[in-house]
């Protein structure tokens, strides 16, 4: 666990925004806790990591905006990726991540 600030927001709104956090192959993973759900929908795509396990996937609703596939969660990791279990990621590219 890291500790320190860490937060995702989109478009100016805060979709998470932690004092702990995992990082794994350089992805801040939020704890459920953290995480605005009120702004994520659940989506049909997952994939497939061969350490970790298969990936469930959140869209982002921002009004009438949504950001298909943009954030991830493992709900049933593989042993080695037990700390990381329903922690919340972000695309990068389309969330803006940051930690302190």
């Amino acid at each position: 666990m890291t500790k320190g600030k860490a937060t995702a927001t989109v478009q100016g709104r805060k979709i998470a925004e932690t004092d702990e956090y995992e990082v794994v192959e350089g992805n801040i993973y939020f704890p459920p806790s953290s995480v605005n759900t009120s702004m994520l929908t659940k989506t049909d795509h997952s994939t497939h990591c061969p350490w970790k396990g298969d990936a469930s996937y959140y869209s982002i609703n921002l009004d009438k905006t949504e950001l298909k596939n943009a954030a991830w969660y493992y709900p049933t990791p593989s042993d080695k990726a037990k700390n990381i279990k329903d922690y919340v990621a972000f695309y990068k590219n389309i969330v803006d991540v940051k930690a302190e």
